[in-house]
């Protein structure tokens, strides 16, 4: 990043969520570049899935996107990531027909008064629409979900909270 503490892409070509790792222990991570600016951060899963349905539901407003959707969206070396997302907010900027993603670095509570790293990114509405498929591949290439209680099951096994620790479908005796 040019400047550690605030960032904007204006015009980004590349736009895109990933993960490195196996499921079960993928970390996630937003990518941004515009020219020689590689901007990446770590983000949570669930970072990636609200941004994605958010998006989703904008672009549900908006005509549909011109042009071509972005075809590679994977993740560019170097994945170094300039800082943990705390927060992201989206907007629309209908005057340049953009969506604008703005994401804030994670604060510690002891690191309060310092400034938090920031970035603005511009990006198109095919941009987006191409993030949203992605975001929810991302989502299904995951571990499965528990039926009864929506936790993902380990592929070691899943004690679920909602049976009281025993197997789904398990009745345990009475005493």
């Amino acid at each position: 990043m040019s400047d550690p503490k605030s960032l904007r892409l204006e015009t980004p070509d590349h736009f895109t969520a990933g993960t490195i790792g196996p499921p079960g222990q993928r970390v996630f991570y937003l990518q941004s570049r515009e020219r020689n600016t590689l901007l990446t951060v770590k983000v949570e899963k669930e970072q990636v899935r609200a941004l994605g349905d958010y998006m989703a539901g904008l672009l549900a407003q908006l005509p549909a996107p011109a042009g071509a959707r972005p075809a590679d969206l994977t993740l560019l070396e170097p994945i170094s990531p300039a800082f943990v997302v705390g927060s992201i907010a989206v907007g629309y900027d209908k005057d340049r027909d953009r969506m604008v993603v703005e994401i804030e670095e994670q604060q510690e509570e002891e690191d309060s008064t310092a400034e938090a790293a920031a970035a603005r990114i511009f990006i198109t509405r095919a941009q987006a629409a191409a993030f949203v498929e992605r975001a929810r591949e991302l989502m299904q290439s995951g571990r499965p979900l528990c039926p009864m209680c929506s936790q993902p099951k380990d592929p070691e096994g899943h004690i679920c909270p909602r049976s009281n620790g025993h197997a789904p479908g398990h009745v345990p005796a009475e005493p």
